[in-house]
């Protein structure tokens, strides 16, 4: 074989390998971070996801998986802490399913609002248990991603004043422990059914009511086979945008602070939006037909107080610390 000619095909070669992207030590792939979240396309929050995806592109991929299609709800934290994802959108209700602590961050009427909430995890004191679950668990959390005060949709036109009319009431809760808790501190009969189920639930009677701040009912169409929504506020609506240790360590402190910016910017963004929204859905509910009001919420939140302080849930809580984070 002609030795320049040999010279020049392998030159040649190795160029169209560097072109495309499979020589070793030649290629630049930046690293992949998948996340999974059971939220839909249409949720404000998957618009979070893709402003934070463009805000880190120069350094990661973001690839989204939505709609539970990677990972089931309920299922992802496990699948962080497997090395199976490196992203996801983390009830704190899967936390306090390892960490006994972290069922405080669960209960009901503990949160005033989306800027209570934001106020408690840029604390010192959320500080800690943001600690406690990258410690724990090996996920660093990003941060709170708030999705509305979540609210009591039912079927019939009986009227909810007090926790005492909500017995009887088959109200879906996600399941879990914490989620089935907070039905019962409600008054109702906690009933837990799948996300996706709960329109064909309502529509069929299988059960009475569900609990989800109002995007969600707009987002599911809920509000189609409902005729009321009690506004009890019984919970700040929050998850929790997470990465796991392993993909956050393997970052230069560089691209932390960035990761870290790129979240804090999305996540405002989404709060701000779903406080719009909600204020906007009121009206828009009430127009299409729905009987909207406010029961004494007052007496919801002493009964359900009390009913977490008795219960074995508080025994992990430290003392005094419900005053604390209302004085926040």
């Amino acid at each position: 074989m002609n030795f320049r000619f040999g010279r020049r095909a392998a030159l040649l070669g190795t160029v169209a390998l560097m072109m495309a992207g499979i020589v070793p030590g030649f290629a630049q792939d930046k690293p992949v971070l998948r996340f999974s979240a059971v939220f839909s396309e249409q949720d404000i929050r998957a618009e979070m996801m893709q402003q934070f995806s463009e805000a880190i592109s120069d350094d990661f991929t973001v690839e989204p998986y939505f709609g539970g299609n990677l990972f089931k709800q309920g299922t992802e934290l496990v699948a962080l802490q497997r090395g199976n994802l490196e992203m996801g959108n983390i009830a704190p209700q899967d936390i306090s399913n390892q960490i006994p602590e972290w069922s405080l961050l669960t209960s009901g009427y503990l949160f005033r609002d989306a800027a209570h909430l934001r106020a408690f995890f840029d604390s010192e004191l959320g500080a800690q248990y943001k600690q406690m679950a990258e410690d724990q668990l090996g996920v660093r959390i990003l941060g709170p991603t708030y999705f509305g005060i979540r609210q009591v949709g039912l079927r019939g036109d009986k009227e909810i004043n007090t926790p005492a009319d909500m017995a009887g009431v088959k109200l879906r809760m996600p399941g879990g422990d914490a989620w089935q808790f907070l039905g019962t501190a409600l008054g109702a009969n906690p009933t837990p059914m799948a996300y996706a189920e709960v329109y064909t639930g309502l529509q069929t009677g299988a059960i009475d009511g569900q609990d989800n701040p109002l995007p969600n009912v707009e987002n599911m169409k809920f509000y189609e086979v409902m005729d009321q929504i009690v506004l009890t506020s019984h919970l700040v609506g929050y998850d929790l945008l997470v990465v796991s240790k392993t993909a956050w360590d393997a970052m230069t402190p560089e691209q932390q602070t960035e990761v870290q910016a790129a979240a804090d910017a999305a996540i405002d963004f989404s709060q701000q939006a779903h406080v719009d929204r909600e204020e906007e859905l009121l009206a828009q509910f009430e127009s299409a037909g729905l009987k909207v009001y406010e029961p004494d919420v007052e007496a919801f939140r002493a009964n359900a107080q009390q009913m977490y302080l008795e219960s074995d849930l508080a025994a992990s809580w430290p003392e005094g610390i419900l005053e604390q984070i209302g004085a926040l």
